[in-house]
């Protein structure tokens, strides 16, 4: 058994390398994980959640630059390297965009700079707040590649960090919902009568309200914030999961070897756990990319709803609700960056599901 399943498996992985498409769509998953695991390295501004703002300087075009002076507080951060590299950086220091400015003796005058075109506010600060009254390393070119958001934040950090949500709710939401689902599909397909019916009112009852509807009921049980969303998104998806288990169960429990497996002795739990479920994988599979996809959108529905990840949190669909009216006001790549995203994500994921049915069906 175990060695036709493993020539099956290297069949599959074959048929999936010849797929174009799903190898490219797997490396930009891929590409887009590593980037949401590691995004304050990527990001421009690794202060944490990117989220420092400078009203002067919002609604930059992609491209935008600026002269920043950084003032330090002398406020010393016991951040270890971990606590940076995962939740960004605990920025005490002062940022101010500038016009210009000039040294005289010791003291430095800054002009800040003003959005409207106007003359800013003529400033000054001693040089001794520098550290080796060494002004120069302080003051920076800052170069925005996305340009800013509203409130005047780095917008490629913004979209990076962003990238964590999206990502990370796929995963979440697929686990909970895959093990939700295993356990009530099993149940009902290998027992059936009455676990079955029982089981089959639950499904048809969570399949009847409305997916939004459900996670916003949820939501609000729980509480807004991050780790509600996961939750709800999960406990929402399960219902496709059991359906199909419950089905593939149906048919596979009238097969020889799990009557085998009944004659050997073997108890329920390991005649489902070992022999059933590893035979009906590759529709889990396939079910579970889909479910990645429908999860990615519904919590973009959500940030855009604002029932998702709490500001000052980066999530895409949050940054579309902040910027979709500016797609009249002239600058719709403020909305239409993180809704390609949104998109690029979402179609990698369909693309690997749709490669990995071809490759797992048995019958070509």
């Amino acid at each position: 058994m175990t060695h036709s399943n493993n020539s099956l498996t290297s069949l599959a992985l074959q048929k999936f390398k010849k797929n174009f498409w799903g190898v490219f769509s797997l490396g930009i998953i891929i590409c887009i994980g590593v980037i949401s695991i590691f995004a304050y390295l990527f990001a421009p501004d690794a202060s944490k959640n990117a989220n420092q703002m400078h009203l002067s300087i919002h609604s930059k075009s992609p491209g935008f630059e600026v002269q920043m002076l950084t003032i330090p507080s002398g406020i010393k951060s016991n951040q270890d390297f971990l606590s940076k590299l995962f939740f960004g950086k605990e920025n005490t220091d002062t940022e101010i965009p500038l016009a210009s400015y000039e040294v005289k003796g010791d003291v430095l005058h800054y002009v800040e700079y003003a959005s409207d075109g106007l003359k800013g506010l003529e400033k000054q600060v001693a040089l001794s707040k520098f550290s080796n009254s060494d002004y120069q390393s302080f003051v920076d070119n800052r170069h925005f590649v996305f340009g800013t958001d509203k409130y005047g934040r780095d917008y490629l950090s913004r979209i990076l960090i962003g990238s964590r949500i999206s990502f990370f709710i796929g995963f979440v939401a697929v686990f909970i919902s895959l093990i939700v689902g295993l356990i009530m599909g099993s149940l009902a397909g290998y027992y059936g009568g009455k676990a079955d019916a029982v089981i089959m009112w639950i499904i048809n009852v969570t399949w009847s309200i409305p997916t939004l509807l459900l996670v916003i009921a949820i939501t609000l049980a729980l509480g807004k914030g991050f780790w509600q969303v996961f939750i709800a998104v999960g406990l929402t998806m399960w219902v496709e999961v059991a359906r199909v288990v419950r089905g593939q169960i149906i048919s596979a429990k009238e097969m020889q070897y799990v009557t085998a497996a009944r004659a050997l002795g073997y108890n329920d739990y390991r005649i489902i756990t070992k022999h059933i479920l590893p035979n009906i994988f590759g529709p889990l599979i396939v079910i579970s990319a889909a479910n990645f996809a429908a999860a990615i959108l519904i919590e973009s529905g959500l940030s855009f709803l604002g029932i998702g990840a709490q500001p000052p949190m980066a999530s895409w669909g949050a940054m579309i609700k902040d910027h979709y009216n500016y797609i009249i006001l002239g600058k719709p790549y403020l909305a239409l960056i993180p809704g390609i995203c949104i998109m690029l994500l979402v179609m990698a994921f369909m693309l690997v599901g749709n490669a990995l049915r071809d490759a797992l069906d048995v019958k070509t």
